[in-house]
């Protein structure tokens, strides 16, 4: 058996990753691992066997063997990590299915690390999408585990990258399939993924599968993105061979900017990361979907036609990306509808403009001149819906355009004489500096810090403090010293509020001035040192060289006092007897120009008792012993210095050494914070556009609930007034009533008291308690226009009866001119006496009491006194009767009424 293993371990490394045998194979993998190790550079020829047959790597990664598959993936790893680009290039078409197939679903946690490592190095090596591409097929694989498997992968690496870096539309693109798959394991590891590309994408994955989703699926989902809502942008954690090598060289090169300058590299690096929608969506053609008829409904009288045939373009153009086609007149229409006298047009036709100049981005740099100019003089616009689509339209062009092509008509804007067009467009131009990423040429400065400071003299408050915002944002953009020339002339307060706002801006473009290198000293210049001189401030122009005061030449030590041991200082170096700290080596090659020696530093010996100190220099403010250090720790160097050179650096001493790696690590410890201070930056950002947002879904909740109150308000105000005016109304029918029934009392008691006194003229008294009726004599008869027939019995000794006859009863009686008493009774007997007065010519009606003889409110007893007395009952008859004709006559005249000929 001994002899058969010495044979299997001469075999050849190929041979062996192919033997039947199982441990064969393993220890062949192990082989190749440490002979990988140790190979000098990627030319050496044990890589040549597998980069020429990449099928021996299949095998391996997936080894029937659990044992062996651990070690095959291991030795890949290796292989990759040792062999180079070519190594990767020449390999992953073969290896990365079988690694998704066989090695992420391993049972060993070793082999599933070794296997998740092999697809992170495929990806440094080279690039991803080639890896991506290949893994693809294993999310429809039919074995639900090795689709778990593979989604996690796809997490590892964006997790690790970031998808700025690894393209995530075609993982995208899979998602609502494997969403859609019955085994549970699957949709977590989709879930798990989704939340990942969330983390580096954020809303931008919406639009291309969100619509996709069950709706439960899309609530679990929002739960898990709030929680990521609330962590720091993430960051890519392993670069790419080239990112290595590009960070290789830069950290070679001399940072000529500073940390100042590296700082805005990273930031600039960090805005240049965020992946946006347009850059993952198709381009839609929805040129060929514009509505056939959107001109002639533009064209419309009525604002509401106008207005649908905008929200059709609107549901055209709302694409995360449109391709680009003939827009010229859809443009050239909405120009024309910045100018509708509805505000409701004016809104949509801004949101149409701002989704077009989204979706095309460089493609409508062409329409810009056709449709800003409109949308600035709309600003004019005090509703502030439609400022604020104008505002939003306006940044968009402004995106996809750049400050060059925008700035001319700002600034033409900027003089307009509508001061609400004025203002709205300083709002833009602030807008505008803030998220442009080129710095402005010169005459562009110049142009804008010119129109910035005639706003400072403004009458409005609005428009100065815009304008001093305007200067401190290009200050920002620009750094101090840029702006000093376009600050000259201001006072003390405008200066103030320029600082103000320079220091609160947030830029995304940073000017970068190249490194002011000085020019090369000389060996005598190099040799010559003021101590204590102070180094130039920042944006400081260098003073002309002028000529050092040579020192005094050393004394000799005083045999009575020995000399001072030089003291190391803190930054490194040695200290100058007396306490005045020497400046180290390495800052005077770091001041010094590159290939120059140093002079030798001579160390002064404090002078002898007998001989009388040198006078201290007050300019340099540095005193003699202990007492004159500095507190304060030495600034430290402002001028960009280039680096030493290699013969220099091999000769710094320890103290150099130990200032070196002090300053390295205060440069860690200030990178650190700086770190610490961009995340609570970026959360406190984030709070503060979360109460913003807040704050303004408040007020838009104050202001509809105080137009709900007006608009109660003024219903109860109509209900008020139309309750006062039912209540008028009620009171003058109440009025009216109160008048008629006044009137009907008045009629009642004249009609009641009249009939009793007063007799008609035709009926004539013969006899005590008799009536009759004058037909045809010619004598006057007081009672001829009553209308009583003859026949009829009145009894006049009572003062309220009343008797009323009917037209048939006067036919009946005429022509009897002295009838008897028994016919007179006959007929009074066949007649009823009506209940109201006669209606026949008076019209008047009243309550009557019975005229029957022997009824009535006098007794029988009073009769015969009466009847004695025939003469004053005819007094008292005449004197009723003219009475009642003249209340008759009254009434009538009241009423309106006049008697008919025939009766006069």
């Amino acid at each position: 058996m001994a002899e058969g293993e010495e044979d299997f371990s001469s075999l050849p490394l190929p041979d062996r990753f192919a033997h039947k045998n199982w441990k064969v194979r393993k220890e062949g993998y192990e082989d190749a691992k440490q002979q990988f190790e140790k190979t000098p550079d990627e030319s050496d020829p044990v890589f040549t066997p597998f980069i020429q047959d990449p099928g021996l790597w299949k095998g391996a990664v997936a080894d029937s063997n659990v044992a062996a598959q651990q070690e095959g993936l291991g030795a890949y790893c290796a292989f990759l990590k040792f062999g180079g680009v070519q190594a990767c290039t020449r390999t992953r078409a073969t290896t990365i299915l079988p690694i998704c197939e066989k090695g992420l679903i391993s049972t060993r946690p070793a082999a599933k690390a070794n296997a998740i490592e092999a697809l992170l190095l495929c990806v440094e090596m080279d690039k991803a999408d080639p890896v991506i591409e290949e893994m693809m097929p294993a999310l429809s694989h039919k074995m639900p585990k090795v689709i778990a498997a593979a989604l996690a992968g796809l997490k590892a690496i964006y997790h690790n990258f970031g998808c700025k870096l690894v393209d995530p539309k075609p993982v995208l693109k899979a998602l609502p399939k494997v969403f859609g798959h019955a085994d549970k394991n699957v949709r977590a590891e989709a879930q798990n993924l989704t939340v990942e590309l969330y983390r580096w994408l954020k809303e931008a994955i919406k639009p291309l599968f969100w619509g996709e989703l069950k709706p439960v699926q899309q609530t679990d989902l929002e739960k898990l993105f709030e929680a990521v809502k609330q962590e720091p942008p993430p960051k890519q954690e392993r670069l790419t061979k080239a990112q290595q090598d590009a960070a290789a060289v830069a950290s070679a090169a001399p940072a000529a900017g500073g940390d100042d300058e590296m700082e805005g590299v990273e930031e600039y690096a960090e805005d240049e990361g965020e992946v946006d929608v347009f850059d993952l969506a198709e381009p839609v053609d929805v040129a060929s979907k514009v509505p056939g008829n959107f001109t002639e409904q533009l064209s419309s009288s009525k604002w509401k036609d106008r207005k649908e045939a905008l929200d059709e373009l609107y549901t055209v153009l709302n694409v995360p990306r449109i391709k680009d086609g003939p827009f010229d007149e859809v443009v050239r229409l909405l120009a024309k509808s910045m100018k509708d006298a509805n505000v409701a047009v004016v809104t949509v036709a801004a949101n149409c403009v701002d989704l077009l100049a989204k979706g095309l981005r460089s493609g409508f740099l062409k329409y810009r001149p056709t449709i800003m100019a409109p949308m600035l003089e709309r600003l004019k616009e005090k509703k502030q819906s439609v400022a604020d689509a104008l505002g939003q339209a306006l940044d968009s062009v402004f995106i996809a355009t750049s400050l060059t092509e925008c700035l001319e008509e700002i600034l033409e804007f900027l003089k307009h004489k509508n001061p609400q067009v004025k203002q709205e467009t300083l709002k833009f131009l602030i807008r505008c500096l803030r998220t442009t990423r080129d710095v402005p040429a010169k005459p562009e400065i110049k142009s804008i810090a010119e129109a910035a400071t005639k706003l400072l003299t403004e009458s409005s408050e609005v428009n100065r403090a815009g304008g001093a915002e305007v200067l401190g944002t290009l200050m920002k953009i620009l750094g101090e010293r840029a702006m000093n020339p376009y600050l000259d002339g201001l006072d003390d307060i405008r200066k103030t509020k320029i600082k103000e706002f320079y220091e609160t801006a947030e830029v995304k473009a940073k000017d970068r001035p190249k490194p002011i290198v000085g020019p090369p000293k000389t060996a005598s210049a190099v040799g010559k040192k003021v101590l204590g001189g102070k180094k130039p401030a920042l944006g400081t122009k260098r003073p002309a060289a002028a000529p050092a005061p040579v020192e005094e030449p050393t004394p000799a030590p005083s045999p009575s006092k020995p000399a001072t041991r030089a003291i190391p200082s803190k930054l490194g170096g040695l200290a100058k007897p007396g306490g005045v700290p020497a400046p180290s080596g390495l800052k005077k090659r770091l001041a010094g120009q590159a290939g120059l020696a140093s002079p030798q530093r001579r160390v002064i010996s404090p002078p002898s008792e007998d001989q009388p100190p040198p006078p201290a220099a007050p300019r340099l403010g540095l005193g003699r012993g202990l007492a004159g250090r500095p507190i304060a720790r030495p600034a430290a160097p402002v001028e960009p210095a280039p680096a030493p050179v290699a013969p220099q650096m091999s000769g710094m001493s320890a103290a150099e050494r130990a200032e070196l790696e002090e300053l390295r690590l205060e440069k860690e410890r200030y990178t650190r914070t700086i770190d610490d201070l961009k995340y609570d930056r970026t959360k406190l950002n984030s709070q503060i556009t979360e109460l913003q947002n807040q704050n303004a879904q408040l007020i838009e909740d104050h202001t509809r609930d105080v137009l709900s109150i007006k608009a109660k308000e003024t219903q109860l105000v109509r209900a008020r007034s139309d309750a006062e005016a039912a209540e008028q109304t009620v009171q003058k029918q109440q009025r009216e009533i109160e008048r008629l029934k006044r009137e009907l009392a008045r009629a009642l008691r004249a009609s009641a008291i009249s009939p009793p006194n007063a007799l008609p003229d035709n009926i004539s008294i013969s006899e005590p308690g008799l009536v009759y009726q004058d037909s045809g004599h010619n004598g006057y008869n007081p009672m001829s226009r009553a209308g009583l027939h003859i026949g009829s019995r009145f009894d006049t000794s009572r003062p309220r009866s009343y008797a009323s006859t009917s037209p048939s009863e006067e036919k009946e009686n005429n022509g009897l001119d002295s009838p008897s008493l028994s016919t007179r009774e006959g007929a009074l007997g066949r007649r009823k006496l009506s209940p109201t007065f006669g209606t026949g010519y008076s019209g008047l009606g009243s309550p009557t009491r019975s005229s029957v003889r022997g009824s009535g409110s006098a007794s029988g007893e009073d009769q015969p006194a009466r009847s004695t007395e025939p003469a004053e009952n005819w007094k008292r008859a005449a004197e009723v009767t003219s009475q009642l004709k003249a209340r008759i006559e009254q009434m009538k005249a009241r009423q309106g009424l006049t008697r008919p000929p025939a009766q006069r």
